[in-house]
């Protein structure tokens, strides 16, 4: 009997330790969730409300774990967040799924965390028009960091009288804003610049190209993207070479002018020799964040070419575009060339030397004619 009632009591203690100290086994998923577009291009937000339960509790820790993706993409995004809301760049011509489940943690859960069941939602524009009535090969540069040039095709359902508008938002702008610098292609657009966007960098660029047309619909087209990944500086300026008393060869440059840092850039050099022959294959010789490169010649008897470019560097975007290569090419004297140029010393020598010795001879026949006139001949004469 003792050992029974021992028992006893341990359990009902246990149960009231556990029910004085609100330990809390589970906890219930957010409500209401939704993706909401805004009519920002692509950036949407996802929204919930938090459980009812969770409002009686002060003394816990309260995190959501978002999810989320669009169609055809492998892995989900994560957020961990004590918000209600946050926003992203999706690609509305797929379909945006996400969930969020509700985290505690606390005194209310013993310190330990506790997770809820997933709340579900998903979003998608309805389609309009013809697949093939979007545009093609979209491509967008920003051209020295300050300018960005975007470019496309029309659809190949597109009709004649189609007529097709590039719209683009970045946080910071109340609504989105229509291209006013078109490219036209006989009479249509097929392409965009816009200028003054160093407010856009770093965060997401939203396009949206839009089409209307009188006979059918044609389906939009949307891009997000980093302004700072599309960069294509301009080539390096003030290429000099200078060759050393020892035969190597010493380049040197400078950053392109304009809106690229140059502390954003990095540099590839390439060497060439070749007779004249166009098609002569480039080495590269170096990659690096320096404006000056030292070689030696491999073949001093040879003409010889150097080039160099510029990308911005890991430390400023996660990728970009070449620049154009410069122009500038240096020559070295051929070994034939550099005898016929002793020669033709050689040669200039020995006839100044027998330039000064005719010259020192007829001086010296002169003055030895004038001592030969006496006062005595010029009397008999």
């Amino acid at each position: 009997m003792d050992i029974q009632w021992i028992c006893a009591v341990t359990i009902i203690l246990a149960w009231f330790c556990r029910a004085s100290s609100g330990h809390q086994t589970s906890v219930e998923p957010p409500r209401n969730l939704q993706i909401i577009d805004p009519g920002l291009l692509g950036h949407l937000y996802i929204e919930w409300q938090p459980p009812p339960s969770l409002l009686t509790l002060d003394q816990c820790t309260i995190k959501y774990k978002l999810k989320y993706r669009s169609t055809g993409d492998a892995d989900w995004k994560v957020v961990f967040t004590k918000k209600l809301k946050y926003g992203d760049g999706f690609d509305l011509s797929k379909r945006t799924e996400a969930k969020v489940q509700t985290l505690l943690e606390g005194r209310c859960t013993n310190e330990s965390e506790v997770k809820s069941d997933w709340t579900h939602a998903t979003f998608q524009v309805p389609p309009k028009g013809e697949l093939e009535s979007q545009i093609r090969d979209f491509h967008c540069v920003y051209y020295n960091w300050e300018h960005l040039t975007c470019t496309w095709q029309l659809g190949w359902l597109a009709p004649p009288g189609a007529h097709y508008e590039l719209y683009y938002w970045y946080e910071g702008l109340d609504h989105a804003v229509q291209c006013s610098d078109y490219i036209q292609t006989h009479g249509r657009n097929t392409g965009c610049n816009l200028q003054n966007l160093r407010q856009a960098e770093y965060i997401d660029f939203n396009v949206c190209v839009n089409g209307s047309s009188e006979s059918t619909q044609l389906r939009p087209s949307y891009f997000t993207f980093h302004l700072q990944n599309l960069v294509k500086p301009s080539p390096p300026e003030k290429l000099s070479v200078s060759i050393s008393p020892y035969e190597e060869v010493h380049v040197e440059w400078r950053p392109p002018a304009g809106g690229t840092p140059p502390r954003c850039l990095d540099y590839e050099v390439q060497l060439t020799e070749h007779d004249g022959d166009a098609d002569a294959p480039w080495t590269a010789v170096s990659t690096q964040v320096e404006t000056a490169f030292t070689f030696s010649q491999s073949n001093r008897s040879r003409v010889s070419c150097v080039r160099v470019r510029g990308k911005t560097n890991m430390f400023c975007a996660d990728k970009g575009f070449w620049s154009e290569w410069t122009r500038e090419c240096f020559y070295v004297s051929r070994k034939d060339e550099k005898q016929l140029f002793i020669l033709i010393a050689v040669v200039l020598s020995f006839l100044t030397v027998i330039i000064i010795f005719l010259l020192a001879a007829q001086r010296k026949k002169r003055t030895n004619g004038e001592k030969n006139i006496s006062p005595t001949s010029l009397y008999l004469e």
